[in-house]
């Protein structure tokens, strides 16, 4: 899990970018109503209508992800010459600063998805569509007018449905041009012909679609090694694939891989949702973010827009709230007493990993308690902090002490990515936790001498090292009080 106090920045750096997404748009219409009794001319529910509603879907659905990010976007699409036509040039004409070129073909019917739902279950389901490959004329105009474009915008976005706009060799010459143009490709793909999509920087299918590119089920846990497998075969940058509930993972040719969790939450309609997450993925990568960051934001934005009923968009202020939230649930998850910790302890030694020690009150934090936290880290691979609770520091510190409790403290301290368990302990020294824990590394800061720190002699009598950390000058909890004071 990448730590929010990189991602929340790069939310915020949105703004500005551009992303240029080609594909297939629809036209996605929700028909809403009750159902209250059956036909008696057929055993079917009858649904009384109460209204509808129409948003854009598919490439369009991109779209508006995009500007709900605060992204610079426009589109490349084709449509046909009839009345969902004439509404779906009217959403696009909604979507803000988008900049929108639309080609239309007599013809060819716009996709039109019609939903009818009772309450919120979808009872039927009905298609208008074409998907034949679009005239030559037409297919000239998108690849002509999508590669003047590309010099102004940051990645190439290419959403294939497999409804016409970049069938055939379309996807191909999409992305040679975004190569002599210097810019990053990604692609949420369609159908099993991956060839059409070499040397994308990302791809994006879901478990399904994965399975129909490799040519084979996958158990649970082969998603990673095929997605790598996809990669090498078709000189792919990274596969991210969406596992639905059971989140994302990550392959890249360069051997970074990684499994997302989903969000805990609950799920009231998926369609969409990967639209949203190529949206974001591209966004990231626009700004700047490495693949894994991309796909991280990827799968936070998606958990968020399946907890919306239709084809929903997710707006950087929820990405950002949402983020807060998993901060504070993993901070939370930092807060071990003593028993736990040991057994996370025992699990991360069979892992082969070292495990730091130190301690103190941590009562107004400040840079110097910061910097001691970050040293003690980089001298291990888990950093556990033992927190003197309320009544031990106001022995140490006076009765007017400390300012804040034990739980904000605690709190604070977890929140931090340096920290990985905190451990309170009521003593006034933390001799008997060492004892019991048996850190790797016991790391102070040099403004004690070796012998003068609590469990150094224990410590060095087993094995582990002792570490003086440099002391940030200037900073301290009592300077900062007697400030305040004045």
């Amino acid at each position: 899990m990448i730590e929010s106090s990189t991602l929340i920045p790069l939310i915020e750096s949105l703004s500005g970018k551009a992303v240029l997404c080609v594909g297939d748009i629809m036209l996605d219409r929700y028909v809403y109503g009750a159902v209250e009794r059956i036909s008696p001319e057929s055993p079917v529910p009858i649904l009384r209508v109460d209204g509808e509603t129409k948003a854009l879907g598919g490439a369009g659905n991109v779209l508006r992800n995009l500007v709900a990010l605060g992204v610079q976007a426009s589109i490349v699409t084709v449509v046909g010459d009839d009345a969902a036509a004439d509404d779906t040039e009217a959403l696009l004409a909604e979507c803000g600063s988008a900049n929108v070129s639309v080609t239309k073909v007599s013809g060819r019917k716009t996709t039109l998805k019609t939903r009818f739902m009772a309450g919120n279950q979808q009872m039927l389901r009905c298609d208008w569509e074409s998907v034949d490959s679009l005239p030559t004329p037409s297919r000239h105009k998108i690849l002509t007018t999508a590669t003047e474009m590309m010099p102004d915008h940051g990645v190439l976005l290419i959403s294939d449905y497999a409804k016409g706009a970049v069938n055939g060799r379309m996807a191909s010459d999409l992305i040679t041009a975004a190569r002599h143009a210097d810019r990053l490709v990604i692609i949420d793909p369609k159908g099993p012909d991956y060839d059409r999509y070499r040397g994308a920087d990302i791809v994006t299918p879901n478990r399904k679609e994965l399975e129909e590119a490799v040519g084979k089920p996958l158990a649970p846990g082969e998603e990673i090694g095929a997605a790598k497998d996809l990669a090498e075969m078709f000189g792919f940058g990274a596969v991210i694939v969406t596992l639905g509930k059971d989140g994302m993972v990550l392959a890249s040719r360069d051997g970074t891989t990684a499994r997302m969790a989903t969000i805990a939450r609950d799920v009231f309609d998926v369609s969409g949702a990967g639209d949203t997450a190529v949206a974001t993925a591209a966004a990231a990568m626009a700004a700047g973010a490495s693949v894994h960051q991309a796909a991280e934001l990827a799968n936070v934005a998606a958990g968020i827009v399946v907890g919306k009923v239709g084809t929903a968009v997710v707006h950087a202020s929820e990405l950002i709230q949402t983020l807060h939230r998993q901060d504070l649930a993993r901070a939370e998850s930092k807060l071990l007493a003593l028993g736990p910790a040991r057994d996370r302890i025992d699990i991360w030694r069979r892992q082969g990993m070292k495990i730091g020690f130190t301690n103190g009150c941590f009562d107004l934090l400040h840079p110097g308690h910061v910097s001691l936290l970050a040293q003690a880290k980089s001298a291990c691979d888990r950093l556990v902090v033992g927190l003197n609770n309320d009544g031990s520091v106001a022995r140490l510190k006076g009765p007017s002490r400390p300012f804040q409790s034990e739980a904000a403290r605690a709190t604070v301290l977890a929140s931090l990515a340096s920290v990985d368990v905190v451990v309170m302990f009521a003593d006034d020294t933390p001799l008997e936790l060492i004892k019991i824990l048996r850190p790797d590394v016991l790391i102070k800061g040099a403004d004690y001498r070796i012998d003068q720190i609590v469990g150094a002699d224990v410590v060095q009598e087993y094995g582990g090292q002792v570490l003086l950390a440099n002391v940030e000058p200037g900073y301290s909890t009592s300077a900062t009080i007697e400030r305040i004071a004045k």
